[in-house]
């Protein structure tokens, strides 16, 4: 299942959460976004109850991209219990996020 992260539950729903989160900045106008977000969602399902995955638009959300510094999109940024793991920038294959992401396990 994917979630979706605002500037209202982020700490809650990412930084003090119990499995690790991995978030994908995006926005609604970005086209390699777009590509990727089927990826997104099909490891949501994959990684579910093992891995919390979900999206944070940053046009919305304005306040955690300017936190987490996101200069170009998408990025994904992995965290485990509140701690930034992992930063990935720009699209990339199923296979590749998959990685990353069993590396922070």
């Amino acid at each position: 299942m994917e979630h979706r992260f605002t500037t209202a539950n982020f700490d809650e729903e990412v930084l003090n959460s119990d499995i690790p989160v991995l978030v994908d900045f995006y926005a609604d106008w970005c086209g390699p976004c777009k590509m990727m977000a089927p990826v997104v969602e099909q490891l949501s399902e994959e990684y579910d109850g093992r891995v919390k995955i979900g999206k944070c638009n940053i046009d919305e959300e304005t306040a955690v991209a300017e936190k987490y510094r996101i200069m170009s999109i998408p990025t994904m940024k992995i965290f485990v219990k509140g701690e930034e793991k992992a930063s990935l920038v720009g699209a990339m294959s199923k296979e590749a996020l998959a990685d990353q992401i069993d590396q922070a396990l």
